[in-house]
């Protein structure tokens, strides 16, 4: 019961629109792949970046600690120093005035 118009359709979904679809299928399947896998490229070249960038934060963080932190503490012992010596000088001075005055 079959007409030759009925086989044509058979024909023509059989040879050309099954290979078709499968063609478009492969190459969505491809595409996706390829996402995939530049979507990992991408990640960890992010990766990556978001290390070295850490690294360069934290040794930039060290530098400024060493560099300012310190200073300014050695400010603040050559203040505290500066403060002690003055009052030993200061003892002394009158220790001395004692006994070039006073008694020996």
């Amino acid at each position: 019961m079959q007409t030759a118009s009925g086989l044509d359709l058979i024909w023509w979904v059989t040879a050309v629109e099954l290979p078709a679809l499968a063609g478009l299928f492969w190459i969505g399947w491809r595409n996706h792949r390829a996402a995939l896998d530049d979507i990992d490229e991408v990640r960890h070249a992010a990766d990556v970046g978001l290390a070295h960038l850490r690294e360069n934060l934290d040794a930039y963080k060290l530098d400024v600690a060493k560099s300012y932190a310190s200073i300014s503490y050695l400010r603040d012992v050559e203040e505290r120093l500066t403060g002690h010596l003055i009052r030993i000088e200061e003892k002394l001075d009158i220790t001395r005035a004692a006994r070039v005055g006073g008694v020996k």
